[in-house]
């Protein structure tokens, strides 16, 4: 168990146990809050990241970069207007690899084979199943709103479901993997953790918990270090400051929807759409940068 796993453990018991003090709102808003302020701060470096995959720092490169990346955001939109099923399907198998690549990038030094792309997928959807079982209603109510539609999940099923694809995959990775071996343990610790949480805390509060610690800030740290080789304070201000200006037109997009939706059920479904617009690039771009990390 690393350094920053038992901060992890440590901060998230904090977060629980400051949940008892808060109210369901109180949970939500800071929840919210604390996703603007490190969620989105851990997307907002792509363009940098970019650059550095491809070696390419001239402002003409920088301009075209940002082009396409907004085109993709755009497009993400789009989708979630046109075609609100589809997009939300493909942002919780997006979203779910990218919780399981980070977690588990550690599995394998060179390029990720199939069996294991597939058990990060399965274990990012596992996590996805775990929130949503403890939280069917809210979540019922959330994925209607964004696809315009009642709907009826059986979470039961999600939950085992995937839980048992999740158990086969670990079985097979086992036999192959002296790492996943020698880690198996301390995650089975890490997912009675999430499930906890999940249980005793808000939904908002619960996802601002999982996305903020045990993904948004170690991401930072890995973006940090294949930035500028290691990770330091100073460094971490390098990278904020790199980050800012993107950071900034996020927060000014997501407070534009708070104060036109804030008093309608509706904003909580817009928010995820927003969220889901942007992972779409981020997520691809992580993929390279975790790629190039392997290739050296």
């Amino acid at each position: 168990m690393t350094n920053s796993n038992n901060i992890g453990i440590v901060l998230s018991f904090f977060a629980l146990w400051i949940a008892t003090y808060f109210s369901v709102e109180y949970q939500q808003i800071t929840g919210f809050v604390i996703i603007f302020l490190f969620g989105i701060l851990h997307g907002a470096n792509d363009l940098h990241l970019i650059s550095k995959i491809k070696n390419e720092n001239s402002i003409s490169n920088y301009k075209k970069i940002l082009i396409y990346y907004l085109t993709f955001v755009t497009t993400g939109v789009l989708l979630f207007y046109l075609l609100p099923e589809l997009a939300l399907v493909i942002f919780i198998l997006v979203s779910a690899y990218h919780f399981g690549e980070q977690h588990w990038n550690q599995l394998s030094t060179e390029k990720n084979t199939p069996i294991i792309s597939l058990f990060q997928l399965v274990y990012g959807l596992f996590i996805f199943a775990l929130l949503f079982y403890f939280h069917q209603n809210e979540v019922a109510i959330i994925i209607g709103e964004i696809i315009h539609s009642p709907i009826n999940i059986h979470f039961n099923s999600l939950l085992w479901g995937n839980g048992i694809l999740l158990a086969v995959l670990s079985l097979v990775i086992l036999q192959k993997n002296t790492i996943f071996k020698k880690q198996l343990p301390v995650n089975l610790v890490y997912l009675l953790l999430f499930a906890i949480i999940f249980r005793n805390s808000n939904l908002i509060w619960a996802f601002a918990i999982y996305f903020i610690i045990w993904h948004s800030l170690p991401s930072i740290k890995d973006q940090i270090c294949f930035l500028y080789g290691q990770y330091t304070f100073q460094n971490f201000v390098h990278y904020f400051k790199a980050a800012l200006l993107y950071w900034l037109l996020s927060l000014i997009g997501i407070a534009l929807l708070y104060l036109l939706f804030r008093k309608e059920a509706v904003f909580t479904a817009l928010f995820f759409s927003f969220l889901a617009a942007i992972t779409f690039p981020h997520v691809l771009v992580i993929m390279k940068m975790q790629n190039r990390i392997k290739e050296h």
